[in-house]
């Protein structure tokens, strides 16, 4: 983990943005059913993260502080509401719909770090007069 950059953690967070934005989208009822949650937390799931893969994208080329704190504190938004959204569906979830909310959190919570490494890196970069 300690050699991954921040263009390639935020590369790879696009990209699991992208494909969870797929997966929730374009298989909403199943993928509810694999896991027993309701459509509307999977759909909207996969919503959100649309928008936020091409900031991802958008940042992985062009770094901006202001932008990377707002995607680091996002992701930990995100462990939060995971960890919620499980434990307000606890008894509904199937055995794969625990393993894959958790799962997600914590790679989540990999990016957080990574992410959060890379925006402190941007601020111990001097300045261009």
């Amino acid at each position: 983990m300690r050699n991954i950059t921040l263009t390639q953690a935020l590369v790879l967070d696009a990209a699991s943005c992208t494909l969870f934005f797929a997966l929730c989208v374009g298989t909403t009822a199943t993928v509810a059913s694999l896991l027993g949650l309701p459509t509307t937390i999977v759909a909207t799931a996969g919503w959100i993260c649309l928008p936020v893969a091409a900031l991802l994208a958008f940042l992985a080329y062009r770094p901006s502080r202001p932008l990377l704190a707002v995607v680091v504190i996002g992701n930990a938004g995100w462990v939060l509401a995971s960890l919620a959204v499980w434990l307000l569906h606890l008894n509904a979830l199937t055995g794969l719909g625990h393993a894959v909310i958790i799962a997600q959190a914590i790679v989540v919570e990999l990016f957080v770090i990574l992410e959060w490494r890379g925006l402190k890196a941007l601020g111990a970069r001097p300045s261009a007069a």
